[in-house]
């Protein structure tokens, strides 16, 4: 299934990775759990019905690349939607060392790496970015036993990328935070998945305040932490006034 709204075309492949093409063609945290091999498999029904099916996919055709967080860097994944001429945004904080996984450098992926912090303006492929914080509170719920943020501050991004003022928000793995209501948005891609991020009641609050076109929920039921009811989702921000599309298998 692919979402289309005013002149962009939009697909959910899974996970965080999304496919956004207008005048250029942009991927999100493109890779992690088979979604770009085929090797992801649902693990209950409900999950088959509301999470994109895995497929080996090598398209290769992304003009902009953009990693929000060491978690979401999955360097065959950018491989597989990039080529040489690709421009790769990466936060500055992704550290392969801070991953259990064998990463490589991403000096190492053979294309254009631009680092970015958390808080940017710039333009990349002929498209203007902004990048805002995205963490876990400290005194929140998404936090490890030992009280540690699942994604502490500095360890990752969300992007706003505008295709000929159409303007795009993937906030990244994070909670709702002071400023995101603030922003110029017209399709929020909010992750309501819970247990790592904003769950889907807090992604409806959200989308209610940012008042966007359109939602297109991401990053769920891809495992069982992530979990959620995508349907009712829709409803709450249905009932909110903000429109939804639901890009499920």
């Amino acid at each position: 299934m692919t979402v289309t709204h005013d002149r962009l075309t939009m697909e959910w492949l899974g996970y965080a990775t999304v496919r956004v093409e207008g005048r250029r063609t942009v991927y999100l945290d493109p890779g992690r759990y088979g979604v770009l091999t085929g090797d992801w498999e649902p693990d209950s029904p409900a999950a088959a019905d509301a999470h994109p099916p895995g497929r080996d996919d090598r398209p290769e055709d992304a003009d902009l690349v953009c990693l929000s967080h060491v978690h979401h860097y999955d360097a065959d994944g950018v491989r597989r939607v990039s080529d040489g001429r690709t421009t790769v945004l990466a936060f500055e904080g992704i550290n392969r060392r801070d991953s259990s996984r064998d990463l490589p450098r991403l000096s190492e992926l053979n294309r254009e790496v631009r680092r970015v912090s958390m808080e940017d303006e710039l333009v990349a492929a002929d498209l203007p970015v902004w990048t805002v914080p995205a963490y876990n509170e400290p005194e929140g719920p998404h936090t490890a036993a030992d009280g540690t943020p699942f994604h502490p501050e500095g360890l990752g991004c969300g992007f706003l990328v505008s295709f000929e003022g159409t303007t795009v928000f993937w906030p990244g793995d994070t909670d709702v935070l002071p400023g995101h209501a603030e922003l110029d948005v017209d399709v929020f891609l909010p992750p309501i998945g819970g247990a790592f991020t904003m769950d889907r009641h807090e992604a409806a609050e959200l989308a209610e305040l940012l008042d966007p076109e359109l939602v297109v929920p991401v990053h769920y039921n891809t495992f069982e932490a992530l979990r959620t009811d995508s349907a009712a989702f829709a409803a709450d921000c249905r009932e909110r006034g903000v429109a939804v599309a639901l890009d499920e298998g």
